[in-house]
């Protein structure tokens, strides 16, 4: 019975590397970048591999990396700029329309495109429930690398070789999808207060709530949509 234990689980993980998606691109990056990412992680009690979560903000332009910590909260690790993107505040509604996403997407590994004709990135997912449910269309909304964007969050090549590093590394090590939360700014509640005549105000106090909760637990919630909302759940 040990052997055969034993052998399902080699089974299982020389499968699951089979299909992990790489390329020597990909490799040569991750095997560049790691040992800093180490270091920097251990600096704060963090380990490379641990899930990840990312926010990004299009005012003013940052995408936030956080990585889970032993007691099983997020800690901030670091910030990156946005290179380039399409920073008209407002969801993307068809396709054509240039506009980068705004609302709650999941990344598996499936999502992943070490091949990128933008050096490496991985698709957010969209359209989700939430933007099928509302008749949004769009495809291969991506964060990629070569500072170019038409509707994707482009990084410089430095900065995403850096996040897909981290994503690739946290799935591989059994996080069967990270969250990208993003949003059209810090959705507090005075500067919420300042859009209230904008027609999007409704729906980014749907955001609000997903966001508040992220900020108030550290840990992010459980998307579902419900009746055309978004709705956010314990999990844990």
């Amino acid at each position: 019975m040990k052997k055969l234990i034993t052998f399902l689980v080699f089974f299982m993980f020389n499968s699951f590397a089979a299909e992990f998606p790489t390329s020597a691109r990909s490799e040569k990056v991750i095997s560049m970048v790691a040992p800093t990412l180490k270091k920097q992680l251990s600096d704060k009690g963090l380990e490379y591999g641990a899930p990840i979560f990312i926010r990004i903000f299009k005012d003013p332009g940052i995408l936030e990396v956080w990585l889970e910590s032993d007691d099983g909260t997020f800690i901030h690790f670091k910030n990156y700029e946005i290179c380039t993107f399409s920073d008209d505040l407002g969801p993307k509604l068809k396709v054509g329309d240039n506009q980068s996403p705004e609302g709650f997407y999941y990344v598996d590994a499936s999502g992943l495109n070490p091949w990128s004709n933008y050096h490496l990135s991985f698709n957010l997912g969209f359209p989700n429930k939430y933007d099928r449910t509302h008749n949004r269309t769009g495809s291969a909304l991506m964060v990629h690398g070569n500072c170019v964007s038409i509707g994707c969050y482009a990084m410089t090549d430095e900065y995403i070789n850096e996040i897909y590093a981290l994503g690739a590394a946290a799935l591989k090590s059994g996080q069967s999808f990270f969250r990208v939360h993003s949003f059209p700014f810090m959705l507090e509640d005075e500067v919420l207060s300042k859009h209230k005549a904008n027609q999007w105000y409704p729906f980014w106090l749907n955001l609000k709530e997903g966001y508040d909760y992220f900020n108030n637990y550290k840990k992010p919630p459980n998307v579902e949509v419900y009746k055309g909302m978004y709705t956010f759940e314990n999990r844990y």
